[in-house]
């Protein structure tokens, strides 16, 4: 039979006897490519149309000859369902009566040179569990939101003087069920107890990684194939919502992470989608990533910019969710991102910027923010590109905020070296001090720290094993004392002795003894510590929020006050990271009197040895290193002291 010009089948319905569901206004913003929501137009909806109940499809294929739906309903049959052309912009849609929720489907294209597509829906709400690939048709109406309260106030608690301390997240592997084959947790079971655990953590944020439906495990999400359809590894759409409400209910916002960068070949997903290089390049050198094999998004063409910017519209708004962390943006900003000479095409000027990303980025933050007031967008950005956490009208990228890679690596070597060559390495932990607040930084251990070889946050630590967990403690007290808000992996809250494993969990059992335990109950206080201490916080991001008192080389000791508004108490951080105690520390403090002593990583209930300051310490009127007081303490071996003043 031939496939390229089929005939009807002579039982094939007539479903063009039903009027078309897409109204002027949508084939007005759709032609044009400017339709923000493009997910009420598009994709498979359940409806009641011209008295009937049924699915209406639509899907954007220009230069497709034909196209049909085809699933479950109709034998896969090309022939049964074809769909009409509507208006001039490469629309098709049909209205099919007697469907409903749960039903598969996929799109056959037959394209320009006769060859027949199967292509899961672009903009389809639900996806089969892989490996399986068709879509499925999901009823996303009529959830019903108790977060009002939240939504209303989570513009201050997200705003750069809030205090942020995210917990990031892969689903998959935060926990299991061994007794019921070692399946994941779903949506509801995470609803009670991930949020249950980051809230009595006192973390202010889950962070998970991509939740867009994938097809391979290993990509950890990050190579999307349904990008509106949250995956059914754990759960129908509407459970994922329930997800995000429990954490809304226990004061929680909700990050995703977010692939606006680069999307799989796979053949039943956006590559040639209509026959031609419809979402990507015909060019290999502007729409090829090397590093991951995947394909690059044409962002000049308005209707793949419009797709995306939806994308994150439909995110925000029916998921609630409160900002999404975009990655990989660095690769998306240079056009000759991981690429030798030869293999790049400059832009128009012959720079290597690529300005239509540029645009995109611009474009999203500009419609995200907005049209969802209070949300946050974050920037994974490698580079010193300019502005990235400036407003678009101030020249800048419009993020919220941007991950601070440089202060991860430099502070990650700093902490390999052996306390005894730290000295020859000083200025790796103040280095990050010369541009700390040329953006709205978040310092984030994330997953990639802990993954391939490179060993756990534990681990990368030197020394015996009682070194390398109070190192690991002095590192977390430098970290949260330090500006910029915080993000910490799943596992490494405890000090989980192993890195990551995508295909297990984590482990729990280490979780229990009592070094780790000590870990995790340090993080917990240094995040309440966090929260309700201004001076740690307020000015994360502003220069007048900061100053050094003194750092010495030779003893690899640092000391800095942090400052909030007029009114707030200030502290001292005193970090210490030798294993040689400091009995007489003597350094400048801004106010004389009581000085609580807040926290100790050294302290018996982290598992430190217990020296300390019997809480707290006397300031007299002896200025030093600058200040009008100072203090004498005692600084316990490999340990950061954390000072609020006037307590």
């Amino acid at each position: 039979m031939d496939r390229k010009n089929p005939p009807p089948r002579p039982d094939a319905r007539d479903d063009h006897r039903f009027g078309p569901v897409l109204g002027e206004v949508d084939l007005h913003l759709l032609g044009e490519g400017t339709h923000r929501r493009l997910w009420q137009a598009l994709g498979a909806h359940v409806m009641t149309h011209e008295g009937a109940a049924g699915v209406h499809f639509a899907v954007w294929a220009p230069n497709a000859r034909q196209v049909s739906v085809v699933g479950d309903f109709n034998a896969w049959d090309g022939r049964r369902h074809p769909m009409r052309r509507v208006g001039g912009s490469g629309l098709w849609e049909i209205f099919l009566p007697g469907l409903g929720e749960g039903c598969l489907y996929k799109y056959e294209i037959l394209d320009a040179q006769g060859g027949v597509l199967q292509k899961a829906d672009p903009v389809g709400f639900g996806s089969q569990h892989p490996p399986e690939k068709a879509s499925v048709v999901r009823d996303i109406a009529g959830y019903g939101w108790k977060d009002a309260d939240w939504m209303a106030s989570r513009a201050a608690v997200q705003d750069r003087r809030a205090p942020i301390s995210i917990y990031e997240v892969h689903l998959g592997s935060w926990r299991r069920k061994w007794t019921e084959a070692g399946r994941p947790l779903s949506y509801r079971e995470m609803a009670e107890e991930l949020v249950g655990y980051a809230s009595d953590m006192g973390f202010t944020h889950l962070e998970l990684l991509p939740v867009s439906e994938f097809p391979f495990d290993g990509s950890w999400g990050y190579q999307p194939v349904g990008l509106f359809a949250p995956t059914i590894r754990f759960g129908p759409p509407h459970e994922f919502r329930d997800l995000v409400e429990a954490a809304h209910q226990a004061g929680l916002g909700v990050l995703l992470d977010w692939v606006p960068g680069h999307f799989p070949s796979d053949a039943h997903g956006l590559a040639r989608f209509d026959g031609t290089a419809l979402y990507e390049h015909e060019d290999p050198r502007e729409g090829f990533h090397q590093d991951w094999n995947t394909l690059i998004y044409n962002y000049g063409r308005t209707e793949v910019q419009n797709f995306l910017i939806s994308n994150a519209l439909y995110w925000l708004e029916e998921y609630h969710v409160d900002g999404m962390r975009v990655d990989a943006v660095a690769s998306m900003l240079y056009r000759d991102y991981s690429r030798r000479d030869g293999e790049w095409v400059p832009n128009r000027d012959g720079g290597r910027e690529n300005y239509e990303a540029i645009d995109f980025l611009r474009n999203m933050n500009i419609a995200t923010h907005g049209e969802q007031p209070g949300i946050m967008t974050v920037a994974e950005e490698s580079t010193s590109f300019p502005k990235v956490s400036a407003p678009v009208d101030a020249g800048g990228l419009g993020f919220g905020f941007k991950w601070n890679m440089g202060w991860m690596n430099d502070t990650l070597r700093y902490m390999a070296h052996d306390p005894v060559h730290r000295r020859h390495h000083h200025d790796l932990m103040t280095f990050g001090l010369m541009y700390a607040f040329s953006e709205n930084f978040i310092l984030p251990i994330s997953h990639d720290e802990v993954v391939h070889g490179k060993g756990s946050m534990l681990r990368k630590m030197p020394g015996d094993e009682w070194q390398q967990f109070a190192n690991l403690r002095a590192f977390y007290g430098f970290m949260w004392g330090h500006p910029g808000k915080k993000l910490l992996f799943m596992g490494c809250e405890f000090a989980q002795p192993e890195e990551w494993n995508h295909n297990g969990d984590l482990n729990w059992q280490a979780a229990e003894l009592p070094m780790h335990k000590g870990v995790q109950a340090l993080v917990r206080d240094l995040n309440r510590l966090y929260r309700r201490t201004p001076a740690l916080h307020v000015k994360d991001a502003e220069a007048d929020g900061f100053q050094w008192i003194a750092t010495d080389p030779a003893q690899s000791t640092y000391a800095w006050i942090r400052r909030g508004e007029a009114g707030d108490p200030p502290v001292v951080v005193l970090c210490n990271f030798t294993p040689v105690p400091r009995p007489e520390f003597r350094v400048g403090v801004p106010q004389p009197g009581p000085w609580r002593e807040a926290l100790n990583t050294d302290a018996t209930i982290y598992g430190g040895s217990g020296m300390g300051n019997l809480g707290g310490v006397h300031a007299d009127g002896a200025g030093q290193d600058g200040q009008p007081a100072s203090i004498t303490v005692t600084l316990p071996p490999l340990s950061v002291v954390i000072l609020v003043a006037g307590e």
